[in-house]
């Protein structure tokens, strides 16, 4: 890598740095304060507000890179443009493709980091901060929403309502089909504990089952569950699936895919973090074509408010479309990639035109 190389690496990926340091310390304090609400609850205290702000910063910083790429990108290069130093490197003959080709380098390094963030840091330090506060408020919690996770297993269906530790469970549904898909017994359990050997102990189980002329029930009491379904995976399925790996994703949808069920809400998980995550290096270049025409002698203001209406459009958009694949049913992948390749679209069209 020449010195050239280094120094627009440089520019850009400071100024990125810059940017993400003042939105973390603006999402950082929104969080704190929306925490003040729990303060007092329990033994949860500001403190331990204060470390559950600090665990959900890697989620936050991974949520805002593709956006801070672009804000970032357009004022490190913008000032090398002000400055004059684009014109003079224009000038001793490097093209714009080299030009592109440097800033892509950047990006590749964003995406090393956005890669690091969502894979392995944000994901175990988020689950950390919840268990914390959750732990910290209440003895016993549900970290689920709504009705809980469905989760089918042959002829069993199992709605776990929450997950208390890494074993242990909150009430547990239990739904016993015939091969025939009719209804053989409905059971509920007040709490659900793994064993091992794919073994659960049902606590306060009761269960009434149905046959042809009769409905007979049980009362209340223990139960050992065969089931194929581990404390692991149940624990993935409570989850939100914006808040999963893409490796924890990949596991649910090839076990809905096994068991019949819908796993368009999965796949659109999946393909739109692989997306978010490639448009990171279009951002970088889209700041390209605007540094090296309108905004060549802009101030950082001016530019800052560009790249913050493209990321907050790029942003409603996917949180549009994330809506549809759910309401209208529509492909998934398809959709996961839409905000990605008309951001490519623009920005390669733009570059194209770039003198």
């Amino acid at each position: 890598m020449s010195v050239l190389d280094r120094y627009i690496v440089r520019a850009i990926l400071a100024a990125v740095a810059l940017v993400m340091l003042v939105l973390l310390v603006l999402g950082a304090l929104a969080t704190f304060m929306d925490q003040q609400d729990d303060v007092g609850t329990g033994s949860y205290t500001a403190l331990g507000a204060f470390w559950y702000t600090l665990l959900n910063l890697p989620q936050l910083a991974y949520e805002l890179l593709p956006i801070t790429a672009l804000i970032g990108s357009l004022l490190g290069l913008g000032s090398l443009a002000r400055g004059s130093e684009l014109t003079v490197v224009r000038a001793a003959g490097v093209s714009i493709a080299r030009i592109a080709g440097i800033a892509l380098f950047a990006g590749v390094l964003l995406i090393g980091l956005e890669l690091l963030l969502g894979e392995l840091l944000a994901p175990v330090l988020q689950q950390a901060a919840r268990e914390q506060k959750a732990f910290s408020k209440l003895a016993n919690v549900s970290f689920a929403s709504g009705t809980g996770a469905w989760v089918r297993d042959g002829d069993l269906i199992l709605n776990v309502a929450g997950q208390n530790s890494e074993s242990q469970f909150g009430s547990m549904q239990v739904f016993e089909l015939s091969p025939q898909h009719r209804l053989l017994a409905l059971g509920h359990a007040q709490r659900a504990t793994a064993g091992s050997k794919g073994k659960w102990l049902l606590s306060g189980y009761s269960e009434t089952r149905f046959a042809d002329d009769a409905v007979t029930s049980r009362p209340p009491g223990p139960r050992l569950l065969a089931s194929n379904v581990t404390a692991g995976f149940l624990g993935l399925a409570v989850e939100d699936p914006k808040q999963l790996t893409s490796r924890a994703l990949w596991r649910l949808i090839s076990y809905y895919r096994t068991n019949a069920l819908d796993t368009r809400e999965y796949l659109f998980a999946f393909w739109s973090r692989i997306a978010r995550t490639v448009a990171i290096a279009f951002s970088v270049l889209l700041a390209i074509p605007f540094v090296l025409g309108p905004l060549r002698s802009a101030g950082a203001g001016a530019r800052m408010m560009i790249g913050l209406g493209l990321g907050i459009a790029f942003f409603l958009l996917q949180r549009l479309i994330e809506s549809s694949t759910v309401v209208f049913k529509l492909d998934p992948v398809l959709l996961a990639w839409l905000p990605t390749v008309l951001l490519a679209t623009v920005t390669l069209t733009l570059l194209s035109r770039a003198r």
